[in-house]
């Protein structure tokens, strides 16, 4: 069995390998060919005494797909709780509280046929790389494609896959203008991703710079309440959003008025939406906006059993609603082949953890 480190999986995971493998997995859910659990979040009260507040919580997902050939369960140990930032701003933070200042987040994939655990990997790499490349795909099915000029919201590690992932499937985007609530943070992100890019990446001092004028909006923050003003939209634009209700925390990145203008919404899981009761996806059904069955999946739009933009003019909103293990057993075993190729990480025997008797 191999262990994979983040660091053995960046040298080997590409935007456009997680692009692949992730638009497989999606069309393969949609077709009986995946099956997922959704994402379950326990918190335990056992608080951290350096902060507090801040709670042992125990997430898990799982899933997988025929192609991928394997089952995975990513899990992640964490403290986790609500930090207010010097602005006021309110986000999720999650404390490096293991042995040396770091995080337990761990995927173990399975084989489908001989059912023998085939490797353990970390899961932070893998995790930014399929939530941007999974809203790229959202992207690149509902923008209008003659799009130039993108906004985003966030200017930390999410945002980067979201900003490489935008590029590949809208390669026409000229200029991004980025949004965070941390003036230096924002102009670093600004300065490094325009030398990286090629692009013109601009840091703007207000929210609404961020979406007046701009194609296609994308929030990637750990914010806790919305971050822009849906009034702001321009016709045509289209909107997406990684932060929705999980079940335990009611954070959203999109208000009311950003769904209620939306002629689309695309969820990533109808499922997940019930599961963590997302209000904030819910509420133009609640309005009697839209039914119910409008709602539509990545999968089905990818395998063109839902419709997408109807006019140019369109709002469209893609909630990239929830985290799922289908992902991380198509991406993940994308990674462990790319990585076995040139035999990286480290290797431990499969025989340690298989067992004679039935479990």
């Amino acid at each position: 069995m191999r262990i994979l480190s983040n660091g053995d999986i960046e040298q080997v995971l590409t935007a456009g390998e997680t692009l692949d493998a992730l638009e497989t997995a999606y069309k393969e859910l949609n077709s009986g060919q995946g099956a997922n659990r959704p994402r379950n979040h326990t918190y335990f009260p056992v608080e951290d005494s350096r902060h507090p507040g801040f709670r042992f919580r125990f997430k898990s997902q799982e899933g997988g797909n025929a192609s991928s050939g394997v089952w995975a369960l990513r899990i992640t140990s964490d403290i986790a709780g609500v930090e207010t930032l010097p602005s006021g701003v309110q986000r999720r933070r999650l404390i490096p509280a293991a042995p040396g200042g770091r995080y337990v987040g761990l995927v173990t994939l399975y084989s489908l046929t001989t059912l023998e655990p085939l490797a353990i990997m970390h899961d932070s790499f893998i995790q930014k790389m399929r939530v941007g490349a999974t809203s790229a795909l959202g992207i690149r099915e509902l923008s209008n494609p003659d799009a130039t000029v993108a906004g985003m919201f966030g200017s930390g590690w999410q945002a980067e896959a979201h900003l490489e992932c935008l590029l590949m499937v809208r390669p026409g985007i000229e200029e991004v203008r980025v949004y965070s609530p941390t003036a230096e943070h924002r102009e670093e992100f600004a300065r490094v991703w325009s030398e990286k890019t090629g692009r013109k990446i601009v840091a703007v001092d207000e929210r609404r710079d961020a979406v007046a004028g701009c194609h296609i909006v994308t929030c990637a923050t750990a914010a806790m309440e919305p971050c822009f003003d849906g009034a702001w939209l321009d016709p045509g634009t289209h909107v997406t959003a990684i932060t929705s209700p999980d079940g335990t925390a009611t954070r959203r990145e999109l208000d009311d008025t950003t769904f209620d203008r939306a002629a689309r919404i695309t969820v990533l899981s109808r499922e997940q939406v019930h599961h963590d009761k997302q209000y904030d996806i819910l509420g133009p059904v609640e309005r009697g906006l839209l039914q119910w069955d409008d709602i539509r999946e990545l999968g089905d739009l990818l395998l063109g059993d839902a419709p997408g933009r109807t006019s140019p003019d369109d709002i469209t909103v893609f909630a990239n609603n929830t985290g799922m293990g289908i992902q991380f057993a198509a991406v993940c075993a994308r990674a462990l082949a790319l990585a076995e190729q040139r035999d990286l990480g480290n290797t431990v025997p499969t025989d340690w953890f298989l067992e004679e008797t039935s479990p």
